[in-house]
């Protein structure tokens, strides 16, 4: 038999590496391992990624058992898992989606090598992104690190290729794989496997709320002009966590947004893939500015001003909000997200790396290429980053984004009280002139020496 290995693809439909490994016409084994490798660094055992993906695991058993297969849900260490699979079923190969972030293509490694022993093949695909690093690249050659070149490139690459789907001419990179036509080559198996629960990997369930997987057609309709807007309801499609997990296609949510009059929210998708292309290209951006020289700035690093920034108390009330929406769900309304990263960098003096690290540990939708490269953006040490001299005015992004307080009093609902500080910890004036200051002669002197 052949097995397939779920990763950041939890669906059954439209998975490439799922496809191909079903169109050999071999039985296909399915299986998923919910990682120790990750798990066991949690500090928090309610957290609500965990809960989302056992949840998303339990659906795709169902989707299995629907075809009367199952898949084979593990708990524990990924190479030690795999030996014994590959001991205990001899398979044919094993087949994946891959994967670009550091531990993941480690892992891949050592999983390969395990597999080199036994002469077992070890087949990776393309299917979280539309396109890799190499196939959007500049005519002189290399990669791009300017968003708006790199989108007209991209689109222009989808057009290189053309195909039929559905009676209908379509992009070759978007039409979908149809696994439901293999469907018959997968393993037959006579009982269910359960499902390793939450309180058996050592986590308790939350009061998680998760959104659909399709946003609506309103919201798409109007995303354009609702997206800046975070007190508005439905004004951003929730979809990103169903992206960051594979739960839908990333092809089908692309063929959708090309569908719609205004292209805001099609060139939103094309971020993720931008994003994804640096970190593939510069993997050193995990722990390093893009920008060498921006890595000489002198951070002040208050611990005090950084536990309030994490706990939604700086006295700067979208900022506040901010933060207690993402402690709350797990997640951030966009433009919110530039704001409370623009003010922990930029007003606070704080390394942009112990935002990114809190919001890892608390964003449902966390993917390392598009977290990083937002914080990096923000800080001015990225590809395509804002000046460092553009800071963020939180009195303007109030006025203009929720000039009603309608966002800040549903989550800091002591704003306007004796209850709520008079002051920011770090005031705009104060500190937007001693951000120039610091940035400006950091970098002075780094690009001088």
């Amino acid at each position: 038999m052949t097995i397939f290995w779920h990763r950041r693809d939890l669906r059954f439909s439209d998975n490439a590496g799922l496809y191909r490994a079903l169109k050999t016409g071999d039985p296909v084994l399915p299986i998923f391992i919910f990682d120790r490798n990750i798990l066991d660094k949690l500090p928090n055992k309610t957290d609500v990624r965990v809960e989302f993906i056992q949840r998303s695991v339990v659906e795709l058993a169902e989707a299995y058992r629907a075809h009367g297969s199952d898949l084979r849900a593990y708990y524990g260490y990924p190479v030690e898992i795999l030996r014994e699979l590959r001991d205990a079923l001899s398979p044919t190969a094993v087949y994946t989606n891959r994967d670009y972030e550091p531990y993941a293509i480690a892992r891949d490694v050592a999983v390969k090598e395990l597999l080199d022993e036994h002469d077992i093949p070890f087949y990776h695909f393309k299917d979280q992104v539309v396109f890799e690093s190499d196939e959007v690249q500049k005519q002189a050659g290399g990669p791009y690190t300017v968003y708006t070149p790199y989108m007209r490139r991209w689109r222009k690459q989808l057009e290189t290729r053309m195909s039929t789907y559905r009676g209908k001419s379509i992009s070759f990179y978007l039409k979908p794989y149809p696994t439901e036509k293999y469907a018959g080559n997968l393993v037959k198996e006579a009982a269910p496997s359960p499902v390793p629960t939450l309180e058996e990997m050592g986590f308790a369930p939350t009061d998680i709320d998760i959104p659909p997987k399709e946003a609506s057609e309103e919201t798409l309709a109007h995303y354009h002009s609702t997206r800046d807007y975070p007190a508005t309801t439905d004004g951003t499609s929730r979809i990103s966590h169903h992206l960051r997990h594979g739960t839908v296609s990333v092809r089908a949510k692309v063929r959708r947004a090309m569908a719609l009059d205004d292209d805001t929210f099609f060139r939103e998708l094309i971020w993720r893939d931008f994003y994804s292309n640096i970190l593939q290209e510069f993997p050193r951006v995990v722990n390093e500015s893009y920008r060498r020289e921006y890595d000489s700035i002198p951070w002040i690093n208050d611990e005090q001003q950084f536990q309030l920034w994490c706990e939604g108390r700086t006295g700067v009330p979208l900022v506040d909000a901010g933060m207690r929406q993402l402690n709350a769900i797990g997640w951030m309304h966009n433009r919110v997200r530039m704001i409370t990263a623009s003010y922990l960098c930029k007003h606070l003096l704080i390394d942009w790396r112990w935002g990114e690290g809190y919001f890892a540990d608390k964003l449902l939708d966390y993917e390392l290429a598009s977290n990083n490269g937002g914080w990096q953006w923000a800080a001015g040490s990225g590809v395509d980053a804002q000046p460092y001299f553009r800071i963020f005015n939180y009195h303007s992004q109030q006025a203009k984004f929720d000039e009603d307080f309608e966002y800040v009093r549903e989550w800091v609902p002591e704003y306007g009280t004796d209850a709520y500080p008079s002051e920011p910890i770090v005031s705009h004036k104060f500190g937007r002139e001693r951000a120039l200051q610091v940035y400006k002669k950091a970098l002075a002197e780094a690009r001088e020496s």
